[in-house]
């Protein structure tokens, strides 16, 4: 199998195939395309890995990392909560289900169908964070921030008011003094006033061989154990707030110096093992409560435990080291005149805050005698939960709502989908798993649905970017147990408006020839037997040629384009790792949208244009010239592969013409399926021909210079005429001096004939009775420009009297 995807399918996304040759190389095909950057014939789109599988949807079917579709237990919706977070999930022994839930807190009853739900407990608390099931048949919940744990009847009919109900444990009791073994040190009113503006957090709890109950906390990390066993714990249906005996002994187990202690579990050997949050340490803790760091992870909070039947220890971490995960979160405590600010673990604040990933997710293995092992790393997703099971790790992740399973061998299957944002909890039910989700809140039951349930796979949608014919379906050859169908439509979208009207309906294969319409879109869809399996699917189609189009049309007057000489070196192809989204990734990118360098040139025109293809195929151009009141396009150049082209005007008269580019898209078709699109320019004028400068009169030098303020002038005028374009400017110097700019009569110069009438005055140190040179030049709007003179002649002197 590996060898025939190796050929068929290790390709990304759609590639070209060959119709009439067998392809050696999807892989070299994909190279290919780059060098060549045009599609044409018959396309194959292929699905092959798993990060390109993940892109579907999958019910009841498991896509592994080697990208191979397998049947998997289904994820069945139980409940829907209406809180924003079901933070655990406890199977009963009787089939219930109970569930801790936050925004709002409760702890509620299901049935095991999911369908009653009765409420065993209400508190004004942000969350119940953990449930644990007591040897006594006893329900405990932790509740947070104020950090209280509370002894449920589990077949209650009616709720407990946390409001009216003593804790059987309650962390404030430790801000200032540790509780002994014999009795609760008690705080005063002023005490318990201070507390309650500091957050107490329970993350979990866990019970020994010997009834004990054991309590992660945070704010500081710290390990209490409950001895439940003691003849002064007090009873599940107890509510006496008063009663002397109404709290077990209870007593700091494990202290540690890191802010909070975030997982728990126990070793073959009895040990408890803890996970820390600020240095992201995992100890173990012998029964005597000494601890000793197994591993220090490279992030900095441990979110999950897990140890398996050959006691290998799973821990996963997340969060930067280097910094608080975010800012502290108000909490409103119930009463409006108190504000708790707190800072909560990275990967609960991300759970909280949908939109804020993690830095990343490591899991490793921690072995006896054995260096920590690296077995599983995601970088825009967060573990908050593992279980050992027979074939492998489960791992509950977010922010996708994706249930991993990570085996022995180094092997992982995206196990199933939730459709919620975030998998939090899963543990162990007598026929599958329960899945507690955020965003929504809800419990999920994962099981396997049994030979007569449906288990399909969806793929994801394949755009062939205008309406194609499909071909037939290849498949791994060493697939085995599955049935095809497609569908086809031309909208990104089968279901519209929860109706099927969008696309046609699913039909199965017609041997392996697709049996759907043409369209645009097609998605096939996989339904697996038990032992089935599928792997590496390509799909062959033709799109229906589509037109070219031109976008747009510059037409620059006066520049010239120099195209860049080709090289005449070996042409080279671009061979690239895939990324992790499936692409190819290539450093290079098109530049069309760039300015366009040219150098400026009297006598050239240039022309630049944007066009497109739908079908990505290689596109030819044609430029044709018109001028005004012209009938006929007379073609200017053929077969330009570039998308900017100059021409001389030398041999083309003065006046407004406009271009038309025509593209097609012959190079990828034969010439009858060859399609064409076209576009015509705006009107530019071509004028390469200097205005002409006649009667030019000036003089006599005078002294009625009132109007310039001068001592001596001279009167000049003189006619400015363009064939073409009306004149811009117009200067005159006067004996070779600077030139000064002057306006025409009316002061307007916009029209292709003005009149020049003005007073000169002549410079200071000017002989009045010398002789002047006198120049003038005009120029046109395409700065054609022309230069005449005329001579103001000297003034005689009288010879002196004798």
């Amino acid at each position: 199998m590996n060898s025939f995807r190796s050929v068929f399918f290790a390709a990304l996304g759609s590639v070209v195939a060959s119709t009439c040759r067998v392809v050696p190389s999807l892989t070299l095909l994909s190279a290919l395309l780059v060098l060549t950057g045009h599609a044409q014939g018959t396309q194959l789109w292929t699905q092959s890995q798993a990060a390109e599988l993940e892109k579907g949807t999958p019910l009841g079917v498991s896509v592994a990392s080697d990208g191979v579709l397998r049947r998997g237990p289904l994820a069945t919706l139980l409940r829907t909560t209406s809180s924003t977070f079901v933070w655990a999930a406890v199977p009963g022994k009787n089939g219930d289900i109970f569930v801790a839930t936050g925004s709002p807190a409760t702890v509620q009853r299901l049935s095991a169908d999911g369908k009653t739900a009765t409420t065993l407990l209400m508190t004004k608390a942000l969350a119940v964070q953990s449930l644990a099931l007591g040897p006594d048949g006893a329900l405990y919940a932790a509740t947070m921030p104020d950090g209280r744990v509370y002894r449920l009847n589990p077949d209650a009919k009616l709720p407990v008011d946390a409001a009216t109900t003593r804790p059987i444990f309650d962390l404030s009791d430790f801000d200032h003094g540790t509780l002994d073994d014999t009795s609760a040190a008690r705080k005063t009113d002023a005490d318990n006033a201070k507390s309650a503006t500091h957050a107490h957090y329970i993350w979990a709890m866990t019970f020994d061989a010997a009834g004990r109950l054991y309590m992660a906390t945070g704010g500081p990390g710290v390990i209490y154990r409950l001895d439940l066993t003691r003849p002064d714990s007090a009873h599940p249906d107890s509510a006496h707030p008063d009663s002397a005996h109404a709290e077990p002994a209870a007593q700091a187990f494990f202290v540690t110096d890191e802010q909070h202690i975030r997982a728990l579990a126990w070793d073959k050997d009895g040990n408890l093992i803890a996970g820390s949050d600020g240095s992201g340490l995992v100890y173990r803790i012998s029964p005597s409560g000494k601890g000793f760091v197994l591993f220090a992870a490279p992030h900095r909070e441990i979110t999950a435990l897990a140890v398996d039947t050959s006691g290998t220890l799973w821990a996963a971490d997340a969060g930067d080291k280097s910094r608080s995960p975010l800012p502290a979160l108000p909490i409103s405590s119930g009463s409006p005149s108190i504000t708790i600010s707190f800072n909560q673990p990275g990967s609960v604040q991300a759970a909280n805050a949908s939109t804020t990933l993690p830095d990343g997710t490591e899991i490793y293995a921690l072995t006896a005698h054995a260096a920590p092992r690296k077995v599983w790393q995601g970088h825009d997703e967060i573990v908050y939960s593992l279980t050992a099971t027979p074939d492998g790790l489960l791992a509950a992740t977010g922010n996708q709502g994706r249930i991993l399973l990570l085996q022995p061998d180094g092997g992982e299957r995206d196990l199933a989908h939730v459709n919620a944002q975030q998998a939090l909890a899963i543990s162990t039910a007598r026929d599958g798993w329960l899945i507690a989700t955020a965003n929504p809140g809800q419990v999920y039951h994962l099981a396997d649905g049994g030979a007569t349930t449906e288990h399909a796979y969806a793929s994801d949608l394949l755009d062939a970017g205008a309406l194609a014919r499909w071909g037939r379906i290849e498949v791994d050859p060493e697939s085995k147990g599955y049935h095809l169908f497609t569908r086809s439509g031309n909208v990104d979208q089968p279901i519209r408006k929860e109706s099927n009207w969008g696309w046609s309906d699913w039909k199965p294969l017609n041997g392996s020839q697709i049996d759907s319409p043409p369209g645009r879109y097609l998605q096939w869809k996989a339904i697996l037997d038990p032992g089935g399996q599928l792997a590496g699917v390509g799909v062959n189609y033709l799109p229906v040629n589509s037109a070219p189009t031109v976008d747009a049309i510059v037409v620059v007057p006066g520049a010239r384009y120099t195209p860049q000489p080709q090289s005449s070196a070996s042409q080279t192809v671009n061979i690239s790792f895939p990324s992790s989204d499936g692409s190819a990734n290539n450093d290079g990118g098109s530049t069309s949208s760039s300015p366009l360098q040219a150098q400026k040139d009297a006598r050239a025109v240039t022309v630049r244009w944007a066009a497109h293809d739908d079908n990505d195929d290689t596109l030819a151009y044609d430029l044709y010239l018109r001028g005004d009141h012209e009938q006929v396009w007379r073609r200017l150049q053929s077969n330009l592969s570039e998308k900017a082209w100059s021409f001389d005007t030398d041999s083309i008269p003065d006046g407004g013409y406009r271009v038309r580019v025509v593209a097609t898209d012959l190079p990828s078709h034969t010439p009858a399926e060859a399609l064409t699109g076209e576009k015509i320019s705006d009107r530019f004028v071509i004028d390469t021909t200097p205005p002409v400068i006649s009667a030019l009169h000036a003089g006599p030098v005078t002294t009625a210079c009132s109007a310039v303020h001068a001592t001596h002038c001279i009167a000049a005028t003189w006619d400015a005429q363009d064939a073409t374009s009306p004149i811009a400017e117009a200067q005159y110097s006067i004996d070779a001096g600077p030139w000064q700019y002057v306006e025409p009569v009316g002061e307007l110069s916009d029209a292709r004939t003005e009149h020049y009438s003005l007073t000169l005055p002549l410079p200071d140190l000017a002989d009045p009775a010398a002789e002047h040179l006198i120049a003038v030049r005009v120029s046109d709007r395409f700065d054609n420009l022309s230069v005449a003179k005329t001579v103001v002649p000297a003034v005689a002197t009288p010879e002196p009297k004798p």
